[in-house]
């Protein structure tokens, strides 16, 4: 009895250190868009070239923002701190929460955060929006 006891002990441990490395492995595994972060980083939009701006579609943002506005860009650096970066002219819609712009000065990179009074956009790479 002692013994069915002990074996079964042990065949429980055995499969509890076999099971918890599997555990750790299954989580450690990085979501598909972090393996593309520097794809996306190293996109750097120059004056005259079009960029793409998503925002939330709200009534604000139609008041706010219309063709041929000047929106500021700014950078979010990692402590949080913004930093002027650029202007985008705007030059149509496209859809309900899509800007098509041009780089009016500076260099604009995809996440970037382009301004106007207290609407945001967000800036997107080429890619992602047709024309």
């Amino acid at each position: 009895m002692k013994r069915k006891i002990g074996v079964t002990l042990i065949v429980i441990l055995l499969l509890l250190a076999a099971v918890n490395p599997l555990t750790a492995v299954a989580a450690s595994y990085l979501p598909a868009f972090f393996y593309h972060q520097n794809d996306i980083a190293e996109t750097i939009m120059k004056v005259c070239q079009t960029v793409y701006l998503f925002h939330s579609g709200t009534e604000d943002v139609q008041k706010t923002i219309h063709v041929n506005d000047t929106l500021i860009v700014y950078r979010i650096s990692p402590l949080c701190e913004a930093k002027k970066v650029g202007k985008i002219k705007v030059i149509s819609n496209i859809a309900d929460t899509y800007f098509k712009g041009e780089v009016a000065e500076g260099e604009i990179r995809p996440n970037d955060i382009a301004k106007k009074g207290n609407a945001s956009c967000l800036v997107i790479s080429v890619g992602l929006c047709s024309p």
